[in-house]
């Protein structure tokens, strides 16, 4: 290598868990970018985010460490960021270091930028949704918005979490992909 030859930068993007990174996978696969380009690591809970940042940073100091968050957490990746001094120098927000919020998280995200028609044709197609209409009409559900309700059907069994956001960005439009997806999705990209 000589001296004018360019060092790639290593790419890490930390998801709070994996349905948040099969969901950028899908998006990724969707927009043609292979998500190869970067690593992509499940931090096992946003409570991990000092860990996994610092420990990337000790091992590279010249990684680029990406991540996504729920609007509840931004408090807390606000602090972590600035502890760590990634927060610094003029930068003030999250997104502006690479770190995207979801409004609530990213199942609502999906649910959103879907309507519910899509999402209801993505439970047909993996067999569900005869069991999302009988949990509509439990006391508990009855009288709440349906987005609200697919919300919280997304996470009552064990796996459809991890599938739910995926399977509905792979049959959702893509100038209809969450913006914090793309949003980091463009950012993990190196430039060109």
């Amino acid at each position: 290598m000589t001296a004018g030859d360019a060092v790639e930068q290593r790419t890490v993007i930390l998801f709070e868990g994996r349905s948040d990174r099969l969901a950028f996978e899908a998006v990724a696969r969707r927009c043609w970018v292979s998500p190869d380009v970067v690593q992509l690591v499940d931090m096992g809970g946003i409570t991990n985010l000092r860990t996994r940042v610092s420990a990337l940073r000790e091992a590279d100091d010249a990684v680029r460490v990406l991540g996504l968050y729920d609007a509840a957490e931004e408090a807390y990746v606000i602090r972590i960021l600035t502890d760590i001094g990634m927060l610094a120098g003029g930068a003030t927000h999250p997104a502006d270091v690479g770190f995207f919020g979801c409004e609530r998280d990213l199942e609502a995200e999906v649910i959103r930028a879907a309507g519910a028609e899509l999402v209801f044709e993505t439970l047909a197609a993996r067999g569900e949704l005869e069991r999302f209409r009988v949990f509509q009409g439990q006391p508990a559900q009855r009288g709440k918005p349906v987005d609200d309700q697919l919300h919280r059907f997304a996470g009552t069994a064990a796996g459809r979490k991890a599938r739910f956001a995926a399977d509905v960005i792979d049959v959702l439009p893509i100038d209809r992909m969450p913006p914090p997806l793309t949003a980091l999705l463009r950012a993990a990209l190196p430039a060109s």
